[in-house]
């Protein structure tokens, strides 16, 4: 399949700072952080991705830059922006492959907010205009750098239910209880894949094939990370109608006899599912079977129709109390919660499940676009900066620093504060710090380099990515 373009990548404003840059300049160096945001750490993670996608090799060909030139002449309506020779010179010269450095902390690292994740800076001082060229592309690693991160916060919440409340040696089970949903509710194929890829490396359940694959073309991953189990939907469990919802039920434990497998049980009525057809009519095919019924609501309020369903099943399968005090139903049984679900409200179901006695681990769940889909890069706050430059020969210090206006008129120094001069990333007794380079030249700068004029330097594979977020 053809790649991409590479040439038009990028917002149409860029084609014209070739020329407004000031006179003089040879190298353009800029930095990427994310500023804040919803948590106070981001998961680094997805640079890999896109540095094989788009940048590696020759980058771009004669032909891609033929369609360019007349593509952007049409943008413009004028023959003065786009300036074809300044792509031909990188063709003539370097076959495409593109002069910059790159450099990044190692994937799966998290790193607090306010901290520099990645440089890059033009090799070539013809190439001054490139650094930022790329921005538009390189800035959407924010995507998969959020996922992970809000993916790995929802295990860490998970983490501390099960702790509290959870029978000793059920935290084996914390692999499963967040589920990759999200396929269909994300805007394309590469952002289910690189969002199903981030959820990998905190959890194992997915419906996400994409994620897997991902992980396995670009991360060089030993097997397939994303794992499911047999599951039913609405047009299976109404194929015979209200009437007819107890034989298809039947017909769901029978196909599966061993194993776990999931069913969907509001298409009627929940309750009545829960304790006539499951906990009655079906309870002892369930408890005599070598595995877990998983059982779905799918519609209603989360934590009334959840804390309901765990009355009734409590009551017609029994359950046992754990040394913590909290019940758990018979290994046989668990349910899924996977409508509704998001960051706040998971925290709000295990609050309400420890309230009531319940324990975590008689729940998992599924997280479709709050996972994939309703973040975005203001979520961490991402931005990508020019920090430094040469201009004449000059090494020259570059940041922003505005004030802003609020709604009741005061003017204060805006968060949008970026960093000046050239960075490096350190921990100093064990903290995380942004430091200029030439700053305390004992501690060691933990940007690597990844990319350098073409070539993909200090690859890792997603086995090292994934043990990477287990050391933080």
């Amino acid at each position: 399949m053809k790649r991409e373009n590479l040439i038009l990548l990028a917002d149409a404003y860029k084609y014209a700072h070739h020329k407004l840059y000031y006179p003089g300049t040879t190298q353009i160096y800029s930095y990427l952080e994310s500023r804040g945001g919803m948590f106070n750490e981001t998961i680094f993670f997805g640079l890999q991705y896109f540095l094989k996608e788009y940048l590696q090799g020759s980058a771009f060909t004669q032909q891609d830059l033929a369609e360019a030139d007349g593509f952007l002449q049409q943008v413009f309506g004028r023959d003065d922006v786009f300036e074809k020779s300044k792509f031909q010179y990188i063709l003539d010269k370097y076959d495409g492959r593109l002069p910059v450095i790159i450099k990044a902390v190692a994937e799966g690292t998290a790193v607090p907010t306010g901290n520099v994740l990645m440089t890059i800076e033009n090799t070539d001082p013809e190439c001054y205009w490139l650094t930022n060229f790329l921005e538009t592309l390189l800035m959407q690693v924010w995507y998969p750098c959020t996922v992970a991160t809000l993916s790995n916060q929802i295990r860490k919440a998970v983490t501390r239910y099960y702790i509290e409340t959870a029978t000793d040696g059920a935290e084996a089970g914390i692999d499963f209880v967040l589920n990759d949903f999200g396929f269909r509710g994300v805007s394309s194929v590469e952002s289910a894949k690189i969002g199903g890829a981030a959820h990998l490396l905190n959890f194992s359940g997915s419906d996400n094939l994409a994620g897997s694959k991902m992980a396995i073309d670009y991360y060089d991953a030993k097997r397939v990370y994303g794992l499911s189990i047999p599951a039913t939907e609405h047009s299976i469990c109404t194929l015979l109608g209200r009437e007819g919802e107890e034989k298809i039920f039947e017909h769901v434990l029978r196909a599966f006899p061993t194993g776990t497998i999931a069913c969907v049980s509001d298409s009627f009525n929940i309750f009545k599912a829960c304790a006539e057809y499951w906990g009655t009519d079906l309870r002892e095919e369930i408890l005599n079977r070598d595995g877990t019924l998983v059982i779905r609501p799918d519609s209603g309020d989360p934590i009334a129709t959840l804390l309901k369903i765990f009355e009734i099943l409590f009551d017609k399968f029994g359950c046992t109390v754990n040394a913590k005090g909290y019940k758990v139903l018979p290994p046989q049984v668990r349910v899924i919660q996977g409508d509704g679900v998001n960051y706040t409200e998971i925290g709000n179901i295990y609050k309400a499940l420890q309230e009531n006695d319940i324990s975590a681990e008689n729940l998992v769940l599924g997280m479709g676009g709050a996972l994939l889909q309703k973040v975005d890069r203001d979520t961490q706050k991402f931005a990508l900066k020019c920090s430094s430059a040469v201009i004449n020969g000059t090494e020259v210090r570059v940041e922003k620093s505005p004030t802003e206006m609020d709604a009741q008129g005061n003017i204060t120094e805006s968060f949008k504060k970026s960093k000046g001069g050239r960075l490096k990333l350190v921990k100093n007794n064990g903290v995380f710090e942004t430091l200029n380079q030439d700053a305390e030249p004992q501690l060691t700068d933990l940007l690597q380099t990844v990319f350098d004029n073409g070539n993909l330097i200090n690859t890792l594979s997603f086995e090292q990515v994934k043990a990477n977020v287990n050391a933080n």
